[in-house]
């Protein structure tokens, strides 16, 4: 049974790692001057407009503390929920590279809400309070909930009213655009910086920085050598992206099928109570304290809150019908004994 911890376990899609043989043939230029990189670039643009820049860069962290920082001078802050990936699982990056405070919202769901970014936003231009400047997102959110269109665009209509930016963490970008039947550039509408996810979706490794205001990328070369991101073999990464580009709609829409497939089967489980809608590829539910041990023993997962036994599935691309099958019924023969 292949784990259900995270979709970081899974391994490179198909079309990739052919496109990564297909560019080991011969030389290129180096740093990202290849035509690999040029042309994911412009892949990346009809995906989400003319006016975009993308930067290539190897991990998720990278992406989302370069991404913000590109939006942010020294005295500003970043609101974010408090369960958002940026506060919980990045060992505190944001604030030692870029020394910014993060205002933490209560979230519901995962979700952000007008009303709890606006809290944050007091004692503007006081110059003994750290000013906000940043809305950050994550695109589905850690809890795998969706925003609706209705609800991205009314966080960008705040953003906008008091003078804010916008950056989604979009490390599962194709699952929400998948789950909302919409397009990468849609589910972006507005916003100002993104971190397009690549490890996640079936990338080897390697994620893209993409800025919606050409102000906003005037420096970003610079700023993502000093932060040590600039690959010198950078068609390695460009190539990846446009392969995942041409593909990632049927994988992401496989996922989520895969965690619909999941949540119908556990549903009715006597004990098991699933905590969170299932929008994109996560399931989360609470299990009884007698099956969680030995139930991963036969599949891997994360316990998300040990206080509450309420545990993550993650699916990926190479999930299948039957070994989410498989799972269920261990599942149930643990929660259901004879």
């Amino acid at each position: 049974m292949k784990g259900l911890a995270s979709d970081n376990q899974a391994g490179v899609l198909p079309e990739v790692m052919a496109a990564l043989v297909a560019c080991n043939v011969e030389h290129a230029m180096p740093y990202g001057q290849d035509t690999y990189t040029a042309q994911a670039q412009a892949d990346i643009k009809r995906e989400f407009g003319e006016q975009v820049e993308s930067f290539f860069v190897f991990n998720g962290t990278a992406a989302n503390v370069l991404a913000i920082g590109a939006l942010l001078d020294r005295h500003e802050a970043v609101i974010c929920a408090d369960s958002a990936h940026l506060n919980v699982d990045e060992c505190g990056a944001p604030e030692r590279y870029l020394g910014a405070k993060l205002l933490l919202v209560p979230n519901q769901s995962g979700k952000l809400t007008p009303e709890g970014i606006e809290a944050h936003l007091v004692r503007r231009g006081d110059q003994h309070c750290v000013q906000a400047r940043v809305i950050s997102l994550a695109q589905p959110t850690e809890y795998g909930t969706v925003y609706s269109l209705q609800e991205l665009g009314a966080i960008v209509a705040t953003a906008k009213k008091h003078g804010l930016f916008v950056h989604i963490d979009g490390a599962r970008l194709g699952n929400a655009a998948a789950s909302l039947g919409v397009s990468l550039g849609q589910i972006c509408a507005g916003i100002d910086a993104l971190s397009f996810g690549g490890a996640k979706a079936g990338l080897m490794l390697g994620e893209a920085v993409v800025l919606f205001a050409p102000e906003r990328a005037k420096n970003f070369r610079y700023q993502r050598k000093q932060a040590m991101q600039l690959g010198s073999k950078g068609r390695f990464l460009g190539a990846q992206f446009s392969a995942y580009l041409s593909v990632w709609k049927n994988y992401a829409t496989h996922c989520n099928a895969m965690a619909q497939r999941l949540a119908a089967g556990v549903r009715e489980i006597p004990g098991v109570v699933i905590t969170q809608p299932v929008q994109a590829n996560a399931v989360f539910a609470r299990l009884p304290a007698a099956v969680v041990k030995p139930l991963m023993k036969h599949t891997h997962f994360y316990m998300w809150n040990e206080n509450t036994r309420e545990v993550r599935w993650m699916t990926s691309w190479d999930t299948t019908p039957e070994e989410i099958d498989a799972f269920v019924a261990r599942l149930r023969a643990l929660c259901v004994p004879g």
